[in-house]
């Protein structure tokens, strides 16, 4: 049994491939191929590339229609589904409030609140027109954007996943980062690929963090979303960078989220949309997907700061 390691920087993250099979030339090419599939998507969907199609329909959609492509137009359907699903907690519209927030390209301010009106009042996937016979995006109003990296990488994963599929890999785990992980089959000797799920920085201990979950995943994907990383501290508050869209406020009680389903781009956008709605979102996001298994870590006064609560996930901890 060969193994087979590939890797590349792509979405402001590092993509990472490891693949067992038994011919080491042929699962490097299937690797590889991979590869050049999410830097195709990352082209695709970067916000901050001047040719890519996200680009193009923010700059023009609230001029007139723009046309997509069909895998961009099908992604913006999915998206607007999962925004439904979510009440508006998931929402790709997220970009006015981010760059209100400070938070594009920079690591935070305090807005006023007549600016963060302005900027929810061009927030939100009613906004967004997707006809689906011609494939074209319209905004109803000026100063729409859409933002996909909440769930680009997932995406990417999936497609990647279906590629190295269709090349006859049954044994691989692609990662995103600490984003999202995607197994495909199992590692030699094991039934499950095994991936951790850190514990929040604990200021003063240096950078030891424990493990909050091990989880195993075969033919499924797992997401994590974390409110550390990006903020301001403000009034004696802490402000992080990731937006509840309904609100226009920072997210605020909610530390981590991890989701797992056999869809990396489902997984990416729920596990934002979990750290939006907190605990309570569990079982709202299982209710139509019964297969769901997810963790919430919430903040408390205990000695780690945080107390877990999970569906199907075991907590270390």
């Amino acid at each position: 049994m060969e193994t087979v390691a590939v890797a590349r920087n792509a979405m402001a993250t590092r993509f990472e491939i490891v693949l067992h099979g038994e011919n080491a030339v042929a699962l490097r090419a299937a690797g590889e191929e991979a590869l050049d599939e999410i830097e195709q998507i990352e082209s695709r969907l970067s916000l901050y590339r001047p040719t890519s199609e996200t680009a193009r329909v923010n700059a023009d959609a609230s001029r007139g229609t723009v046309r997509v492509s069909p895998s961009v137009f099908n992604l913006l359907e999915r998206a607007r589904n999962l925004s439904e699903a979510t009440s508006g907690a998931f929402d790709i519209t997220i970009a006015p409030l981010v760059r209100c927030w400070g938070f594009m390209g920079g690591t935070g301010q305090m807005p006023q609140p007549d600016e963060v009106a302005e900027a929810r009042a061009r927030v939100g996937m009613s906004l967004v027109v997707l006809d689906p016979a011609n494939h074209t995006v319209h905004f109803r109003r000026d100063g729409v954007m859409i933002d996909l990296g909440a769930i680009g990488k997932g995406f990417a994963l999936e497609r990647a996943a279906e590629l190295l599929r269709d090349a006859g890999v049954t044994s691989a785990l692609l990662n995103a980062g600490t984003s999202t992980a995607f197994a495909i089959g199992h590692p030699p000797g094991e039934e499950h690929w095994k991936v951790a799920i850190q514990a929040p920085p604990t200021p003063g201990i240096g950078e030891g963090r424990s493990i909050v979950a091990t989880v195993p995943l075969r033919d499924e994907a797992m997401s994590v979303s974390a409110v550390w990383g990006r903020a301001f501290e403000s009034g004696g508050k802490r402000f992080g960078h990731v937006l509840d869209p309904r609100t226009g406020q920072p997210v605020r009680g909610v530390l981590l989220s991890a989701v797992a389903l056999p869809s990396a781009t489902e997984t990416d956008a729920l596990s934002t949309a979990l750290l939006v709605l907190g605990d309570a979102g569990r079982e709202v996001l299982a209710r139509p997907r019964p297969g769901l298994r997810a963790l919430v870590l919430t903040e408390d006064e205990s000695p780690r700061g945080f107390r877990v609560a999970t569906n199907g996930i075991a907590s270390s901890t």
